[in-house]
């Protein structure tokens, strides 16, 4: 390979307040792939690209798009100007989508589409499902937002057909593609010990048919505690990741494409790092001190911490490894083959409060792939999909408690589908879809004998579009999916109590089912899209209790559903400035409700604004999250507690069961010093506005005087300003 590679460099420093945004639109992602309908971000970067090479032909043709579905789609313009650092990061204000907090420790991430729980979000990496089970847990803000193109967001049951288990949707991360040699390097600095630090390195032969990129990043955060009593709201994180991307077009025929990431992440969390202890290593080591009499001061959780740093500690180490190829071969211009394989190895070792867990989770995953057209009106897709997945666990602390039941399991899914896209109308469209899934799941405790799940399911899907006129788009999808609920961490922190360990008790696979419709509005100004979307879930895995007070991860007798709507517009109001608002809600039933851990968002509104005029880019906006009542999600917590006469424990000094409504504020200012150079400074929650200072700690005693750290309903991390350079040529 022959390159010609510029130099790109951007670098970084911190401070200030600045304003950030986002907009999210509609995409036919089966006829207009390279088409934004997106407001506020120019195209100028699609334009650049050339069409060349088989997999680019087929994907502008839109002969290797799987469905005609509603697709959200987030460019890398939106992602800079974001300042994300991760993958959670991107997409946190996209519409649909909630990244929900539920730690205070140790800040786990859970991705959620149309108000579903973050486990019925699958994540996909070029097309090709590249989470495991485990790893949607401390895995999505280990993600680099560096390298990547673009992120595709689809929402509903069924909603790839490589990936049925995506209950609520699936979020697909597009790496980054070369188009150019080039170089490009950005460094920035901020609040609360907020670093970050990227180079990607992009290059193609002289013939054009070979692309590589290079993407290494490093970012960090400090702890974040809001009201100053030596216990963090939101921990430690420290990533750092690596990734190379590679495709080669061996003909006009035939393309393969190789990515390799290697990634390392690690979280703190608990005691104040140089306050309420000196290092993580002095944290973990004071175990061997014993239990401390009171953990705050007067045993009330918004005064001094004054326990042993053990515990409150949590620290998670992971380091995940990735491989994948895909391999596409075209027959003729109405036949084309595709071939995929991943390899998946994440590795988490982890301390909570005195408990160690230890996981290998190591997955395979291979595909074929056809794209048939038998006519201009039907387009047959159909192939078949393997994958197995083994996870072995491990904790010194519990194994010997006789509650104990061991989370290891094995999981093999073997799966054929055949889809047809039909359009019988220019301005109709419709893809059925059938999928065919022989699913085998075995907890492998000596506990749990013979084999948990083995199914075989079927999930239909149907995706329709129709053109009303020029400016009005309908798109309705009906669709089943399904998932095996195996993870004990998905439900709580259950393994925090060395004393009672945690029971599986699941012998079901959760089934969906999922209606969306959505109508599009666009004209030269004025862009908009409404959309519904209703979801059903049998065998919801949820977490309860035995008589003894054991965690047993359980699942629900009754069906779960939740009603999402919500409504983009963006408006063009001059050629340099656009403003946009989006606004959901969620409508979750009783059962639904009662098994969440953290409330979710029932309301939330959002409003930016783009300006960008002669070389500067002030982008800005403002989220309101609306009040909810914490009883319905079983919210019940204290911030004291007194000990009885008889020894025991009474909470005391209940903690409010209503969770008020709130804003926070992000903002970006960038100004173009040259063709190459770029300075930035920005601030995310701009104003300030967490949990622990202007509402109430997350931390809590239960009404039997048990600590805990979950009653989570606002911001957890303050205002982190920043400053930066990005350079690149």
């Amino acid at each position: 390979m022959n390159c010609n590679i510029k130099i790109n460099f951007a670098l970084s420093n911190a401070f200030i307040s600045c304003f950030f945004i986002f907009p999210v639109y509609a995409q036919d992602t089966n006829n207009q792939m390279n088409q934004l309908a997106t407001t506020g971000i120019t195209t100028k970067s699609i334009e650049k690209i050339e069409i060349y090479g088989v997999r680019r032909r087929l994907n502008s043709s839109g002969a290797l798009k799987d469905n005609i579905s509603k697709t959200e789609l987030l460019t890398s313009d939106f992602i800079e100007n974001t300042q994300a650092a991760s993958l959670a990061d991107a997409i946190q204000n996209a519409i649909g989508i909630r990244v929900s907090n539920e730690c205070s420790m140790c800040g786990v991430k859970r991705v959620m589409i149309n108000g579903m729980k973050g486990e019925h979000t699958n994540v996909l990496v070029d097309g090709i499902p590249m989470h495991t089970m485990i790893s949607g847990f401390y895995g999505m803000d280990s993600i680099a937002a560096t390298g990547i193109g673009s992120i595709e967001i689809a929402r509903g049951a069924g909603a790839s057909l490589t990936a049925p288990e995506a209950i609520g949707g699936t979020v697909n991360m597009v790496t980054k593609d070369a188009t150019e040699n080039g170089v490009q390097v950005d460094l920035s600095a901020g609040e609360q010990g907020y670093r970050k630090s990227s180079i990607m390195a992009t290059g193609i032969s002289d013939d054009n048919n070979s692309h590589l990129t290079v993407v290494a990043q490093h970012d960090n955060r400090d702890q974040f505690d809001g009201d100053n009593n030596g216990v963090n709201e939101n921990p430690q994180l420290t990533n750092s990741s690596l990734t190379v991307y590679f495709s080669q077009d061996f003909s006009h025929t035939d393309n393969l494409r190789l990515r390799y990431n290697q990634s390392n992440s690690e979280i703190f969390g608990g005691p104040v790092l140089g306050d309420t202890t000196h290092s993580i290593a002095d944290a973990l080591s004071s175990v061997a001190y014993g239990e401390s009499e009171q953990l705050f001061e007067g045993n009330d959780v918004r005064n001094k911490y004054i326990g042993f740093p053990w515990e409150t500690s949590e620290w998670i180490k992971t380091d995940r490894e990735e491989f994948s190829s895909s391999w596409l071969h075209e027959f003729n211009s109405d036949f084309n083959l595709t071939t995929s394989f991943a390899y998946i190895n994440h590795v988490q070792d982890s301390f909570y409060e005195s408990v160690d867990y230890y996981a290998e989770d190591t997955m395979y995953y291979g595909s074929l792939r056809a794209n048939y057209y038998i006519n201009d009106s039907h387009l047959i897709t159909f192939g078949a999909d393997i994958r197995h997945e083994e996870m072995r666990s491990d904790s010194r602390a519990l194994k010997s408690l006789p509650n104990y039941v061991e989370d290891s399991f094995d999981y093999i899914t073997t799966g054929f589908y055949i889809q047809d896209t039909w359009t019988p109308h220019e301005d109709f469209e419709v893809a059925a879809a059938l999928r065919i899934d022989k699913i085998k799941a075995d907890f492998i405790d000596v506990s749990k004998p013979g084999t948990e799940i083995e199914k075989t399911l079927f999930s239909p899907r149907v995706d329709m579009r129709y053109i009303h006129s020029e400016q009005f788009t309908s798109r309705l999808s009906f669709g089943q999916g399904y998932r095996a609920p195996l993870s004990f961490f998905e439900s709580d922190h259950g393994i925090l109590d060395a004393g009672k360990g945690y029971l599986v008790e699941v012998n079901q696979p959760e089934r969906s089912n999922s209606a969306t419709y959505s109508l599009n509005y666009d004209n030269e100004k004025l862009t908009s899209t409404l959309s519904f979307a209703h979801t059903g879930v049998d065998h919801l895995a949820t977490l309860t209790h035995n008589k003894d007070g054991t965690p047993v991860l359980d699942q629900l007798n009754e069906t779960a559903t939740v009603t999402a709507i919500d409504i983009a517009i963006n408006y063009q109001v001059f050629d340099e400035w656009s403003l946009s608002v989006i606004a959901e809600q969620y409508d979750y039933n009783n059962t639904f409700r009662e098994s969440f851990a953290i409330a979710p968002a029932e309301q939330r509104i959002t409003l930016s604004s783009d300006w960008d005029y002669k070389g500067w880019d002030v982008i800005a906006s403002a989220t309101w999250v609306g009040s909810r009542d914490l009883t319905d999600y079983s919210y019940e917590g204290y911030n004291s507690y007194i000990v009885n006469a008889d020894g025991s424990k009474t909470g005391t000094n209940k903690k409010t069961p209503y969770a008020k409504s709130y804003i926070t504020v992000d903002m970006k200012i960038i100004k173009e010093l040259s063709k190459e150079l770029k300075m930035y400074i920005g601030a995310t929650n701009l104003f300030n506005y967490n949990q622990a200072d202007d509402m109430d700690s997350p931390l809590m005693f239960d009404k039997e005087g048990n600590y805990d750290v979950v009653y989570i309903y606002g911001p957890l991390r303050g205002r982190t300003a920043y400053a930066g350079l990005r350079y690149e040529f």
